[in-house]
């Protein structure tokens, strides 16, 4: 009998649901940057002005072929101060008479003034960001068409709009730049809810409303529509402001955070002489927010390391209008990274990325604009309520930020606390206040060093900035290790997702970052992965494998730390592969298999146990890989089962049945092995010559030490066998730093090289190389990549066969083509160089060999040059330390340990105590 009433209950209220008004929309505008509506337009300066024509909406008018393109810090005054005046004819629904007609605005850059049939419909809009109404119930025509007429000024009549939005570190547009719609309301309705969901349960919200009405009806639902919690009797007892108070204890929800991003949709019905007159939904989710002072944040119990990084609401082709399809693209790579926080940076987003961030899964940092400059009060407090009304519901939001970098109207501070129900936290990003030190960009001495023994709880809101391939990955292990394991920091937000690069129709289409201003982005301005992709995706894996060498005794046994918040990480999936690495990259020879996921609570460490066949030596290679909850892959590691000398053992053939001929001139060793003819420089030992019967080879002039002192002499010839050995002569004071050559009846060469870095400290060393980069066509290589890598970014790379074609890219510019080729590539055991008219091989039989492929371009950097992204010389090395990279703000050595310089001792010049480079090359035609 219970069951039946239930049921019956059930219907009723699904049939009043079903007549309950629901508001009402009617798009104007399209919905994005993928739907438009093409709407009349008047341009008053710059690219196609001084005419009506039509553009669509939403956009920014730049995009689109009109106005001045102007980057914030422009310092022209007449630069990019045109206005935009629309135009848009539409009809109302027979349907909505007797109803209260809105216009709703998500966006518009920046005074905005709207008509209605030739009538203002209120006070001009200041302000770009924001979500803004205007009631035109008697402004509308019935039965006719009505005209909609907007004048937007992209640069404010208000000063202080001006200084917190329009003068900052970005590109400025103007526009109608997000979605326009009516919306029409029953005469009784639901004006707004504000909610907080706690993960004890407790639901609370407040409810205000307009009309006549006797009741509000809450109930909830979970993701397949089941009841959850149903208050069917709220009798209304307002307060003066007809706000509504709803408290009600719901059991055990299941609660939201990033790794499992639970939602419920509630929903408002309000109610008059018993009939449902109208209904509104949220979707919400239950989680708590706690600071501990001097401690941490705490969401649902948990203290959370914020994985995070700043985020501009920015398409390429379409500027700040974008689509909930890029939200979802934004949002999939960010958590493809493994992080769990984003701050929008530095205004409030479309309200579609918020709801990928509800669910999908990001903390966020909302922030209301000011750049350095503020708004004044009275601006302020208007754009806040309107940020506020907007995005207070989502449960991705966990801080509120007021302005950014000295943008801070202390004035609004209180605004905060008094309307948001949840009492989120409010952060001054760059400054110490509430408890937080969010100082951006401090050295890795400063920002970690002195942290340690400060108060505050740490969380940089921007940090590592990004520039070129500066920052971002390099830097980011020696900061998360040190935030990682210090208890006062809740992580940081790294600047920024993407290159800030926009589509000049006056440039012919060309993608322009504003020089150095715009290429900040871990990824491109169409989403392209740069290397610091993979780096902080191994970086904050939430699946942390301790590192061990593959020896004869290993046993299958990984030692893993759990580094989520919530999940235990026998809900994750691991798996492992074995490879031999062929020569032609092919993956056909492999096994490969799954393990039983462990039983590690958050925070814990413990053992993964992998079976691995008898046979598991005979492989090259071991890839271990991790996937969360929902299949998708955390990160894959590499591990090395043979070495560069097991490599090298099976490839160098020394044998041959020609002779080795020596001819000896007054300047030169000429040799002649099996086709190869090699030319050394008698005085230095250096290779000057290459050929072979089809011809020179133009590898030559090496090897030049590099940080280190050519001091090769004396040389002497002996037969070792059939291998005639050429050598320099050691000697404590003069020379040192002793060169051997090697050749073989088979034509092979091997060089051995010992040798003492210069100094103490040294930025790279190793042995260089000429080989013209015209005569470049690709390399093919055994070692880590495909990615290049810096001395402080060493992660994300993966040991395999790589193939490269020889490209000229450099990060962050035109054509953004990644890997770019190059660089820096760690752990070498071989590469076949592909030249235009012949190959040649080499080989070493050393571990932790850098193979460097030329000079990348060097950007232009900041007048302060901390990237200095320095390069041996030659043209192709072999290297056993490189350089590091700087950020945008840092230089190297100032990012942490990996990025200082190298440390060698003295070593009293004996030869067995120098480092030791051992390469072997093959220059015959069969390459």
């Amino acid at each position: 009998m219970l069951k039946r009433s239930s049921l019956f209950l059930c219907f009723i209220l699904m049939f009043c649901l079903a007549k309950a008004q629901q508001t009402e929309k009617l798009y104007l505008s399209g919905t994005g940057n993928d739907h438009t509506v093409n709407w009349e337009f008047f341009c008053t300066e710059g690219m196609n002005s001084g005419k009506w024509t039509t553009i669509p909406v939403p956009s920014n008018w730049e995009l689109q072929g009109f106005g001045k393109y102007n980057y914030g810090f422009n310092k022209e005054e007449n630069k990019g101060k045109e206005q935009g005046l629309y135009k848009y004819k539409f009809s109302v629904p027979a349907t909505w008479k007797n109803k209260q007609i809105n216009i709703v605005f998500e966006g518009s850059m920046t005074d905005t003034e709207v008509k209605i049939n030739g009538q203002l419909a209120g006070e001009i809009h200041q302000g770009s960001f924001y979500v803004f109404k205007y009631d035109i119930t008697k402004l509308l025509k019935s039965g006719s068409d009505n005209l909609l007429e907007v004048k937007v000024a992209k640069h404010s009549a208000n000063e202080s709009v001006n200084n917190a939005e329009r003068k900052a570190d970005f590109w400025i547009f103007g526009g109608i730049f997000r979605p326009v719609y009516l919306e029409a309301l029953p005469e009784s309705h639901i004006n707004r809810v504000q909610i907080n969901a706690s993960a004890s349960g407790i639901f609370e919200a407040i409810v205000n409303a307009s009309g006549s009405y006797s009741r509000i009806e809450t109930k909830l639902t979970d993701k397949n529509g089941k009841v959850f919690g149903f208050i069917p009797d709220l009798i209304v007892m307002p307060d003066d402001n007809k706000n509504h108070f709803i408290s009600y204890t719901l059991p055990k929800p299941k609660l939201w955070s990033p790794e499992f991003p639970n939602l419920y949709k509630v929903t408002f019905t309000l109610y008059d002489d018993g009939k449902p007159v109208h209904v509104i939904t949220k979707k919400i989710g239950f989680r708590t927010i706690e600071v501990r002072e001097r401690d941490g944040v705490y969401i649902n119990g948990a203290k959370i390391k914020f994985k995070g990084v700043n985020r501009h609401s920015f398409y390429p082709s379409s500027g700040r209008t974008t689509s909930k399809k890029i939200s979802i693209a934004d949002v999939q790579l960010m958590k493809d990274m493994n992080m769990n926080a984003v701050r929008m940076s530095h205004y409030p987003p479309d309200g579609h990325f918020l709801d990928v961030c509800d669910s999908l899964g990001l903390f966020v940092m909302d922030e209301l604009a000011g750049w350095h400059g503020t708004y004044n009060t009275a601006t302020g407090t208007k754009l806040f309520k309107e940020m506020m009304a907007a995005d207070e519901n989502h449960p991705s939001i966990v801080f509120w930020a007021n302005g950014n970098e000295g943008g801070h109207n202390r004035e609004l501070d209180r605004l905060f606390p008094e309307n948001d129900l949840q009492k989120r936290p409010l952060i001054h990003p760059w400054e110490v206040f509430g408890g937080f030190e969010t100082t951006h960009y401090r050295e890795y001495n400063y920002g970690i060093g002195n942290y340690d023994h400060g108060h505050n709880i740490l969380m940089p809101t921007e940090f590592l900035h990004g520039m070129w391939d500066g920052g971002h990955g390099a830097g980011i292990e020696d900061y998360w290790n040190a935030m990682w394991n210090n208890p006062l920091s809740a992580g940081g937000f790294l600047w920024d997702f993407a290159d800030q690069a926009v589509v000049r129709t006056d440039k012919n289409g060309i993608l322009d970052t504003d020089g150095n201003h715009g290429p900040d982005g871990i990824v491109g301005p169409y989403h392209e992965k740069e290397g610091s992709f993979y780096t902080i995706k191994e970086v904050w894996s939430p699946v942390f494998v301790e590192k061990r060498e593959i020896t004869a005794a290993f046993d299958g046994t990984f030692l893993l730390e759990n580094r989520y918040a919530f999940t235990n990480l026998n809900q994750c999936s691991f798996e492992w592969k074995l490879k031999r690495l062929k020569a032609d990259g092919s993956e056909t020879d492999f096994k490969a298999g799954k393990a039983n996921a462990p039983d590690i609570k958050p925070l814990k460490k413990g053992k993964l146990q992998i079976n691995l066949p008898a046979d598991w030596k005979n492989f090259d290679a071991l890839y271990l890989t991790a996937k969360d909850v929902y299949g998708k892959e955390l990160f894959t590691w590499s591990f090395p089962i043979s070495l560069p000398k097991d490599d090298a053992a099976k490839l160098v053939v020394t044998t041959g049945s020609s002779k080795v001929d020596l001819k000896t001139s007054a300047t030169a060793f000429e040799v002649l092995a099996n086709g190869v003819q090699l030319t050394f420089d008698k005085t230095n030992g250096l290779l000057k010559k290459v050929e072979n019967t089809k011809g020179i080879i133009p590898f030559n002039n090496g090897p030049v030490l590099q940080e280190g002192v050519n001091n090769f002499k004396n040389f002497t010839t002996r037969m070792d066998g059939q291998n005639l050995v050429i050598t320099s002569t050691f000697d404590r004071k003069e020379s040192y730093n002793t060169l051997e050559w090697t050749i073989y009846p088979s034509g092979w060469l091997k060089m051995q090289v010992k040798y003492f870095p210069a100094a103490y400290f040294t930025t790279f060393v190793g042995l260089n190389f000429s080989y013209p980069e015209t005569e470049m066509k690709g390399v093919t290589y055994k070692g880590s990549g495909p990615y290049r890598v810096w001395k402080n970014r060493m992660k994300g790379t993966r040991l395999g066969v790589w193939k490269k074609d020889y490209n000229d890219s450099a990060t962050g510019e035109p054509p953004w083509q990644y890997p770019e080729f190059k660089g820096y590539y760690a752990n070498l055991y071989w590469c076949d160089f592909i030249g235009k008219a012949q190959n040649f091989r080499v080989v070493t039989d050393r571990e932790d060999i850098f193979l460097r492929l030329f000079t990348p371009k060097k950007s232009k950097d900041t007048e302060y040059d901390n990237m200095s992204p320095t390069f041996p010389n030659g043209d192709i090395s072999f290297m056993n330390g490189i350089s590091a990279i700087g950020t945008k703000t840092q230089k190297p050595e100032t990012t942490g340990p990996m990025g200082m310089k190298h440390v060698f001792y003295d070593f009293e010049k004996e030869p067995a105590r120098a480092l030791d480079m051992t390469l072997y090359f093959d220059f015959s035609t069969k390459n």
